[in-house]
């Protein structure tokens, strides 16, 4: 296996809800097929992210920016390139609407014209990435415990810290007589804590491995931030700490979920992100 599939599945054993495809582009894409192209003597990497590359005419930096097409926009996922390699990438369908880059691809008789999208995880198969787990890991890492309430109470038993992420309701198995959602899963203790829907909201986050595609910033600045891939941007300040760095958002945000990716925006730019490491809960903290 690779180490993008080590890693998913490494992140799940720990309790955490893994974004692959971002793993991809910093480690596949934009490092061993980066590195290969610039080997080969090409000037440039050309994928069909949509994203752009503009060069700020002012610092003469170069900057990733949102794609024209903000319903297809693919910035999230590339916060992991590295700034020096920003000048030697090109995104050709990040001045593109999907619709557009469909009439292109009809007239040209591409058969991919009106190819259905998928959102599905590439490497996994549809019977899902629980079997795909158990295959690579064993049955065994699937280990039970308890489910805790908000009063810290033992409302059930859990079949494996694996099946569950934060801001799930369904599949729960237990019936409480009251909705009951995933608002935290602790491997230390092979728990999973369920309670009500307002104890999803979290007041910011610390996040780890975080790349900067502009200047580190020195000071606290006032940003927007994507918590996932599917997520309104939201505005916030960022604060660099050794190793991390701590994001509050200016109004609570639902289902802040460690191991998926927090991406930090200014207007159209990308600065950088990293990834979610915990929440911060001021809020109904547990």
């Amino acid at each position: 296996d690779t180490f993008i599939i080590r890693d998913f599945i490494a992140e799940y054993l720990e309790g955490r809800t893994p974004n692959p495809c971002v793993r991809c582009n910093q480690f596949i894409k934009y490092g061993t097929l980066y590195a290969k192209v610039k080997a080969l003597g090409a000037d440039y990497l050309a994928t069909g992210h949509y994203a752009q590359v503009e060069r700020d005419a002012d610092s003469g930096r170069y900057l990733l920016k949102k794609a024209v097409d903000r319903n297809k926009d693919q910035s999230y996922f590339l916060y992991g390139i590295k700034k020096e390699q920003l000048p030697f990438l090109l995104f050709p369908l990040g001045g593109l609407t999907k619709a557009q880059v469909r009439d292109t691809a009809r007239a040209h008789d591409l058969f991919v014209s009106d190819k259905q999208e998928s959102q599905d995880i590439c490497f996994v198969p549809e019977a899902g990435y629980k079997d795909f787990i158990r295959q690579r890991a064993g049955a065994d890492v699937f280990i039970e415990g308890d489910f805790i309430d908000e009063n810290g109470k033992v409302v059930g038993r859990h079949k494996g810290l694996l099946n569950y992420t934060i801001g799930q309701r369904d599949k729960l198995g237990i019936a409480l007589g009251r909705r009951v959602y995933v608002n935290k899963i602790d491997k230390a203790t092979n728990t999973v804590h369920v309670g009500p829907k307002d104890h999803l909201l979290s007041d910011g986050l610390w996040a780890k491995q975080v790349n900067f595609l502009t200047e580190k910033p020195e000071e606290t600045i006032e940003v927007t931030a994507r918590i996932r891939y599917n997520a309104r941007e939201i505005k916030a300040s960022l604060t660099c700490e050794k190793g991390r760095v701590q994001v509050l958002f200016d109004e609570p945000q639902m289902s802040v979920t460690p191991g998926q990716s927090v991406v930090f925006y200014h207007g159209d730019t990308v600065l950088g992100g990293g990834i979610i490491q915990e929440a911060i809960k001021k809020t109904n903290s547990m």
